[in-house]
Parts: structure tokens; sequence; C-alpha cells
């Protein structure tokens, strides 16, 4: 059968406030529950996206295989398979479940448990029927254990929609983040090297999807790929996950900017705008990062190091503020509810193939990438910033799209181009680094501060215009991929 569910994640301080004021209409039935996941010792399950449970609630044990490509943000619409087990040893007699694990049935193995007190309640929403559950607890690997809090709303019948309203209602009693990790990957992860920085990776996607679901996939990895980020950044001021969070934001936006044909939907400029709100926020932070290491002076340094601990003060402001939080449900509810596809004004754009509308959306680019870097050298910084972001679109759509140029001559073709686009942007970001610095160090109130101007120095920047100049040379000779 198929699973929809929206998880949130919350402190165990907001889960015992839930708790005391009971929003869900009823006293929850209470169950001590213990998980144990298996795969081989090479993960394989783990890698092509399933997982093997077998849970013990009381005198009961279910085993349960789930299916799922692992980019979804909150919301999971995936495929389940349940069935009663007298034992902790899976059972995989059924030929589904065996062609759906292939091999990888005499080398199964325990791998980690999750020990949780779940809090389970049904309930009715007009049309809608949700079971709830709040799960405390831990997971459990080897010598090493993670607390767990967290709530899923799993839809049994209704609207989807239903789930969105209940969670905006436990967000307004106790704040909340969009979960994006199973507690199977949580079991993963606590296995794992310490979790960091999480940098875009490939989003699955086929030859047969619509454009539109392609741009459902693609942003919903940006949205996961933007709360592992900031999950890190909720223990550690780390300037790597701060900068990833950011480009997970800013490459959601150039996605909802290149895709915007498709949507006919006033949520969509809204989101739009918040989305540019919230990567704003990152701004400070992030410059500062880029000119902590250059200063030549010990008072410039210090300077720029207290600015940064200001800096990241306000981002965490920021992250746990209310619109923050309100953005991520409400991105997450309009790209898995996908309700915009109905728009009948759309519908042509909305069946086009994902390949055709991409390889469009490589022309219109390319054409602004080539004209704009036309004479790079004398021209001003608002045109060479022009350039920048048009450069930014075109290889974050090259990147967006890749799973669909899988030929060996466009593989090739691709990652050339991909190299190419790479050292044109390096080289336009140092440059748009020495045009921001002294706004920056102004704003900073650093302008005077002794070596303040070695940080945009003319020799610097004459050097990069040269050295842009011949990257963009280099990508105009460079063989598009896609044609």
């Amino acid at each position: 059968m198929q699973e929809t569910e929206l998880k949130l994640e919350l402190l165990q301080s907001g889960a015992r406030s839930l708790l005391k004021k009971n929003p869900f209409g009823s006293p929850p039935i209470i169950l001590q529950q213990t998980s144990i996941y298996f795969d081989t010792p090479g993960w394989d399950l783990s890698k092509r996206g399933l997982s093997l449970r077998i849970r013990q609630s009381g005198n009961e044990r279910i085993q349960t295989v789930k299916a799922g490509d692992g980019v979804a943000a909150g919301s999971f619409t995936r495929e389940e398979w349940e069935r009663p087990v007298a034992g902790d040893t899976p059972i995989l007699d059924d030929p589904q479940i065996r062609d759906l694990l292939a091999d990888a049935g005499p080398k199964l193995a325990a791998l980690f448990e999750v020990h949780v007190k779940r809090h389970r309640w049904n309930v009715s929403d007009q049309d809608a029927t949700i079971e709830v559950a709040l799960d405390l607890g831990k997971v459990v690997a080897a010598d090493r254990e993670a607390p767990l809090c967290e709530i899923e709303f799993e839809k049994k019948a209704g609207s989807p929609k239903a789930l969105f309203a209940l969670a905006r209602k436990v967000d307004l009693i106790t704040p909340t983040h969009v979960g994006v990790l199973s507690k199977a990957e949580r079991g993963y992860h606590l296995l794992g090297t310490a979790p960091g920085a999480v940098k875009a990776a490939s989003t699955p996607l086929t030859s047969e999807m619509s454009a539109a679901t392609a741009f459902a996939h693609i942003a919903a990895a940006c949205l996961k790929q933007f709360r592992l980020n900031e999950t890190v950044l909720g223990w550690s001021r780390d300037a790597e996950a701060l900068h990833q969070a950011r480009v997970s934001l800013r490459r959601l936006r150039s996605l909802c900017s290149i895709c915007k044909s498709l949507f006919h939907d006033s949520r969509f400029d809204h989101l739009r705008e918040e989305l540019k709100w919230l990567a704003s926020e990152f701004g400070d932070a992030r410059n500062i990062d880029v000119m902590i290491d250059r200063p030549s002076s010990e008072a410039l340094s210090s300077r720029l190091h207290n600015a940064r601990d200001d800096a990241y003060a306000a981002v965490e402001t920021s992250l746990s503020s209310v619109r923050a939080r309100s953005l991520m449900i409400d991105a997450t509810e309009w790209i898995s509810i996908r309700d915009w596809r109905t728009d009948q004004s759309s519908d042509t754009l909305h069946g086009q193939s994902a390949r055709d509308f991409a390889s469009g959306v490589f022309d219109k680019f390319w054409k602004k990438v080539v004209k704009g870097g036309n004479n790079l050298i004398d021209a001003d910084d608002e045109t060479r910033h022009k350039l920048r972001i048009a450069a930014k679109k075109l290889r974050y759509a090259a990147e967006f799209f890749e799973p669909l140029y899988k030929s060996k001559a466009e593989a090739k073709r691709h990652r050339r181009f991909i190299e190419a686009m790479e050292d044109l942007q390096d080289q336009l970001g140092s440059l748009n680094d020495l045009a921001t610095a002294p706004d920056m160090l102004a704003a900073l109130w650093l302008s005077d501060v002794a070596s303040a101007k070695d940080l945009y120095s003319a020799e610097d920047k004459s050097k990069l215009l040269k050295d842009a100049a011949e990257a963009h040379d280099a990508l105009v000779n460079t063989r598009r991929f896609w044609r």
C-alpha cells in the first residue's frame, strides 16, 4: 500500500507542552515500541532507497519494507509492504518482497534499533482521517545513540491538505521544524561519521517524467538539503553548513525562476518572496566568512570575528522565527501536493517532457551568458553581476536536469560543460566579492580600520577580469551537451 505522511521535529520540552495541551480531541493511546532495522554489511537496501524493519509493539511484531527515493522533505509518499512475524528474523517468502530485495536476503543482519514511547491519536477533520504519532525515544547503533523526538501525521483518508493544517496547529503550541530524515536514515547517520555540511546531490529523474513532476522532485531535494544544513547549524556555527544552506535556498529560488512558466498560482510569487527573504538573512554571515581569513591586521581580524558572532546569532534568530518555520511548512505543502498542476492554462507545459523543457531552458540562459560576457573586461560591475546571475541559473539548470542526459557522449559533454561553468562562476564570484566588500565593510563600520582596503585591491581586480574573460571564452567554445 502507499503511505502519505508529514513529519515534524520538536524539542522534548515542546513534546511535553503538546501533551499537556493535547489539541487532538481525545486522550492518546500510549505504546512502547522497539524497531530493529536490517540491511547488508554494504547497506545494499539503503543504496536502493529501501528499508526493512521489524517493529514490536506489545506482543505484536510487524515486518515492514518501505521504498522511497530519499529526496523528500517533510512530506513522504512511499510504497510499503507489511506483514506480521513471530520473531526478530525477517521473513522473505513473499515473491514480491523477495524480488524487491533482490539478492540481499541471505546477507541481512540487524544494524540498529529505535526505541520510542509513542503517543497515538486518530483525528477526524471534515473529510480527512489522520493518525497522529508523537514519538519520544532514541536511536541506538552499536555503542552510539541519539535522542529522537518527532511527530508524524499519516493520512488515512481524505485530502493531504489536512496534514498541513494540523501541522500548523501544532506549531502554534510549540515550535516545530519540517522533518527530513526517516527513522531508518537516522540510524544510518548514526553508524556513519558525524554529520556535517551537506552539498547538493543529483536528483533521480527519468525520461518519462513531465516537466512539472521533475520540478517537484528537484524542489523537494532542495528543501531537504536546506533542512539538513539548518540542523547542523543548530549545534555548530559551521561556515560550510551555512554556505550550503544558503546555496540550497538559492538553488530553489533559481529552480522557481527557471520553471516559472509552469505556474499560474498566487502562492508561487509569495513563496519566491519568502525564499528571497530567508536567503538574504544568511548574507552578512556568509560575506564575513569569505573575508575573515584575508585581513593583514590584527585589529581588522578581531573586528571581523566579533561581527561574525553577531551575524550568526542573527541567522539563528531568523531560523527559529515563526516566519521561517511557516515558510518551510508552506513550501513543503505546495511542492508535495502539487495542486498547481491542475491549472488548465498550463496543461501543455505540465505535460511537456522534462527533457524538452530543459533544452528550452538551456537555450534561453545560454544566449544570456554568451551575450552578457561580451567585452567583459570593460563592463561595469552591474553588467558583470547580471552575467553572474545568468551563469548561475544556467549551471544550476545543468545540474538539476543532468540525469536526463545519460548517453556516453552526453555525459562527457555535460562534464566538460560543468567544468567550464565552474571556472567562469569562480571568477565572477570573486569579482562580486571585491565589488561588494566596500559596502559590506561600511555596513560593519570597518572601512577605516587598518588594512581594510587590502580586501579589495585594484591589482586583484585586474587579474580577475582577465581570468574571467578567458573563462568566458573557454565556455563559449565548449560544446553544448543538450544539442
